[in-house]
């Protein structure tokens, strides 16, 4: 059985976002891109963003609980970092719809 959670990050700079932590984890780990997509393959979980109207949707998942939720945390912490300028708060996760 996969966990899976997701959250949005409402933004106004998505796709310059995507495209820091693409570079950013692109380095590291396994990365796939399109125009308004990436997935980032880490070895605790998958981390898939999706620039939407307003913001950034994001969906992870993984093997166990555990994994999932560091997963979640990678992805939100330096998330949260490169968008300082935006005084963001933490995430709000959720079981996906």
């Amino acid at each position: 059985m996969r966990h899976k959670t997701e959250t949005e990050f409402h933004c106004a700079r998505s796709r310059g976002y995507l495209a820091t932590l693409v570079s950013h984890f692109g380095r590291k780990i396994q990365v796939e891109e399109t125009d308004d997509t990436a997935r980032l393959q880490f070895s605790c979980g998958l981390a898939e963003l999706c620039v939407i109207e307003g913001g950034l949707q994001l969906r992870i998942e993984a093997a166990t609980p555990e994994q999932m939720l560091q997963t979640c945390e990678v992805v939100e912490s330096h998330l949260l970092r490169f968008a300082f300028r935006e005084d963001p708060q933490p995430l709000v996760w959720r079981a996906p719809s």
